[in-house]
């Protein structure tokens, strides 16, 4: 048999003891309603007195639900501050990689503006030149040193012309084409370049050594001291090379021999210019012609 649906609170023990607290707490509330209202009308000072204390017990109460609101209604304006910081600092991040990669570019064609602006003052003082261009391309990996010049015969460049820049010499043209020419740079094993001290003008021989250094030597008998320092510049010796073009400082010295740095660095050309060599090249003898022979 089902039981009843209407159980009345008497067949609960625990129903009576709930239903009983709740009578007790609505008399309990409405004692306490009537005496704090008899007290605000009759008493205003003590009822102002209760009021404190009772606001002094649930202040702190008050203030801690009030931050665990505020905490939890800022999750999400925190979580949108987050992403948003997150994607600003990707942005800026990539603002400054972008203008660093301006500033490098801005600084290379400053460099090469620079060094074409001297070439250029070297080329209108300097009658002999040829043409001034780009080394497109250098061999600085091999022991072979050898640069592409882009500028050949159609430019007016020959074999054996010297090619320099303003900071000093930097090769000699061996080998040209209708619009290239192949550079042998003074650094490389096979060149050799008559040089004198600026000092005391001792002549001298630069040779190069293949990686990216000079030998240089005395070119007289007696034995000669190098000092770390000591500069050197073409002497005109040979008829190739015009005088007075920087080509090495001494930066060691190994017994009879100092090596030297070229003034010009190899590693880091961009522009260059061709001048004539510094003594035009014999003129052929005239071939005799054969003499007519004498009726006997």
């Amino acid at each position: 048999m089902a039981p009843p649906r209407n159980r009345r609170p008497g067949f609960s023990r625990r129903a009576q003891y709930g239903l009983f607290l709740g009578y007790v707490g609505l008399v309990g509330g409405a004692l306490i309603a009537t005496a704090l209202l008899l007290l605000s009308t009759f008493n205003p000072p003590a009822f102002a007195a209760v009021r404190g204390a009772f606001a002094e017990v649930t202040t702190p109460i008050s203030s801690g639900f009030a931050w665990v609101r505020s905490g939890i209604a800022g999750v999400p304006e925190g979580v949108g501050s987050y992403f948003n910081v997150r994607n600003e600092n990707a942005r800026l991040k990539k603002q400054l990689a972008d203008n660093d990669i301006l500033v490098s570019r801005a600084r290379t064609l400053n460099q090469e503006n620079r060094s074409l602006r001297e070439l250029l003052k070297l080329r209108d003082a300097t009658p002999e030149s040829v043409v001034a261009a780009r080394l497109v391309n250098s061999s600085i990996s091999s022991t072979r040193r050898y640069a592409t010049l882009n500028a050949g015969a159609w430019q007016g460049v020959r074999h054996g012309q010297p090619v320099r820049q303003a900071a000093g010499l930097i090769g000699q043209v061996i080998e040209t084409s209708p619009n290239t020419a192949r550079v042998l740079l003074i650094v490389d094993a096979e060149s050799i370049v008559p040089v004198r001290r600026t000092s005391d003008g001792m002549p001298a021989i630069a040779s190069g050594r293949g990686d990216g250094l000079l030998d240089i030597r005395s070119a007289s008998v007696a034995t000669l001291t190098f000092r770390p320092g000591d500069t050197f510049v073409t002497s005109g010796t040979g008829g190739v090379f015009a005088p007075n073009i920087p080509v090495a400082r001494v930066i060691r010295t190994q017994r009879d021999v100092a090596i030297g740095q070229p003034t010009a660095n190899p590693d880091a050309l961009d522009f260059a210019l061709v001048q004539q060599t510094f003594l035009p090249p014999p003129a052929p003898s005239p071939t005799p012609s054969p003499s007519a022979s004498t009726a006997p």
